[in-house]
């Protein structure tokens, strides 16, 4: 049995864009099993925008790590021991562990998986958190209907490929926002979409309004900024709008220079008709076998696709997180802790 546990604390609370200094990486003994408990060996780590707002202090739907914690995040791996019913070692499970190589848990906050089903790391991606935010939030809130033009910022994740691969399901225009050639060209040729915008291209407000002949019916929110202020004069009547994420915003320290739009924004909502709705994904936890039925299902049909960004190392994970933020990564950013 081993006797180190690496983990990656919370070091300081950024103020800005979080850097190598707001992590630290140390060593403690292995967590040992509790009566009803288990010890899990973590092989995969999922890092995702919302760990961001973990790390603040600020007012948010869930409390911050606090500092010298272990920074929060998904994680699929191996029971090693185990004194819990039904659970055996060698098991694999999705579960909570966070920025470590160990954890301990209770049964009811693991998920037993199935490696002939799926691979095991798509439990953090688009069979996962990810894959169920996009399922939930297009077609709860963004209620697609044949023949409509959606789109999706950020549309290279986990969540805006799915966005745009279920829309184009449900008979939708799907029109992807990424940033750089490779990207949009991904979107195209390997996801499916109908068309693919740079938000770099100085002209960027115009080739959306190009991608979009017949306005826009749901844009699926992933970024804010300087992208939503291209998408908003495109809506039509009753567009709907699922607010799942404003990366661009997250490591803001200020409000945005120049007026205030709210009254313009509000004007819009009311004159338009629109509906803004912000949702965290376990908003609609009830629907999670709906999500894993249907999307597995895409799968063994080949009807949907994914990509995976993968780090080697818990040492590497601060790195990748940083770089993710600054929109780096192509596809589910991932870190491999161990062989499976």
């Amino acid at each position: 049995m081993p006797h180190t546990n690496r983990q990656i604390l919370l070091a300081g609370r950024p103020d800005g864009a979080p850097t190598a200094a707001h992590f630290s990486l140390v060593e403690a003994a292995v967590p040992q099993p509790g009566p009803g408990q288990v010890l899990v060996r973590h092989l995969w780590l999922s890092l995702d925008p919302y760990m961001r707002g973990r790390m603040s202090a600020a007012r948010s739907y869930a409390k911050p790590v606090e500092i010298g914690g272990v920074m929060v995040g998904g994680t699929v791996g191996r029971v090693e021991s185990s004194n819990a019913e039904g659970f055996a070692p060698g098991d694999l499970v999705l579960g909570y562990g966070g920025w470590q190589d160990y954890s301990v848990a209770r049964p009811a906050e693991l998920r037993r998986l199935d490696p002939s089903v799926a691979p095991p790391a798509t439990a953090l991606g688009i069979l996962g958190m990810p894959g169920m935010t996009a399922y939930t939030g297009l077609l709860e809130i963004g209620k697609p209907k044949a023949g409509e033009t959606v789109v999706v910022a950020a549309a290279t994740g986990p969540v805006g490929s799915l966005v745009g691969q279920i829309a184009k399901l449900k008979g939708c225009r799907a029109v992807g926002i990424a940033g750089g050639a490779d990207k949009c060209r991904a979107l195209v040729d390997e996801f499916g979409f109908d068309a693919a915008v740079d938000h770099r291209a100085d002209d960027f407000p115009a080739r959306l309004t190009a991608a979009c002949p017949n306005g826009i019916d749901v844009y699926f929110e992933n970024v804010g900024g300087r992208v939503w202020d291209a998408v908003a004069p495109l809506f039509n009547d009753f567009a709907r709008i699922p607010v799942c994420g404003l990366v661009s915003l997250y490591n803001a320290t200020t409000l945005p220079e120049g007026p205030d739009r709210t009254p313009q924004l509000m004007r819009a909502v009311l004159t338009r008709r629109l509906t803004i709705r912000g949702f965290i994904v376990w908003d609609f936890a009830a629907l999670e076998s709906d999500f894993l039925r249907d999307v597995a299902g895409w799968m063994r049909d080949g009807a949907v696709h994914y990509r995976e960004d993968i780090a080697e190392g818990l040492e590497n994970a601060p790195d990748r997180f940083i770089g993710m933020l600054e929109g780096r990564n192509f596809g589910k950013a991932l870190v491999r802790m161990a062989p499976e």
